[in-house]
């Protein structure tokens, strides 16, 4: 291939679109086009700020990119704009269907920094666990792609550690614990080494024992 062919390659949206389609591939990075591509930074950079200023492009973060009509979940975007992270908390709660609400900001774990971003008006929020504690999460295809998900346990062992840590409050009246076995929740509860979550796991089951009022 000449020069000049990899070079309209490169400036061919379509074409770039189609293959990263074909490679299931919705989020990007400007080093993903130089390699996939051959292309030097200076061309991509140019592609990418042309077609990020038509619409054609959306840029979620820094150097991550999609095109506006192959868009990524939310819980892509959540996996992949800060990494390593996992989706739990809240997210991961509704998801499982351990709480009735709808949730409008996407939660996730991560052994790095505490962060929040938005994108797209959707706020991502990054809570920091000790890396000790750093586990509890499975691959779980959602609608066709891999997301990495905190399990039923280790989403509730999350929100009671900050809760505990009076970072957050407990602000559903009754949570389902229907999916949720006890011993392995007991053993997530350990990574934190906070005996005092015990109390509020003990709480929480309380709760769910009482009889549902019916209005």
């Amino acid at each position: 291939m000449t020069e000049k062919q990899t070079m309209h390659i490169i400036l061919d949206p379509i074409a770039i679109q189609q293959y990263m389609a074909g490679k299931q591939i919705k989020i990007f990075s400007s080093l993903d086009i130089q390699r996939i591509f051959n292309a030097s930074r200076k061309t991509v950079e140019g592609f990418l700020a042309r077609y990020v200023k038509k619409g054609l492009i959306i840029k979620l973060r820094n150097e991550f990119y999609c095109f506006s009509t192959y868009l990524p979940s939310e819980f892509e975007i959540a996996n992949n704009i800060y990494q390593p992270s996992y989706i739990s908390l809240d997210s991961a709660l509704s998801h499982h269907h351990m709480i009735p609400e709808t949730i409008y900001s996407i939660t996730s774990i991560t052994s790095r920094a505490t962060r929040n971003f938005t994108v797209n008006d959707v706020l991502y929020s990054y809570q920091t666990i000790k890396k000790d504690a750093y586990s509890g999460y499975v691959p779980q295809n959602i609608r066709g792609y891999t997301i990495l998900i905190a399990e039923p346990e280790k989403a509730l062992a999350d929100y009671l550690y900050f809760i505990d840590l009076k970072k957050r409050s407990l602000a559903y009246e009754r949570l389902d614990l229907t999916k949720v076995k006890k011993e392995k929740l007991m053993m997530y509860v350990g990574l934190f080494k906070r005996p005092s979550i015990n109390q509020l796991v003990n709480h929480i089951y309380a709760e769910f024992r009482k009889p549902q009022r019916i209005y």
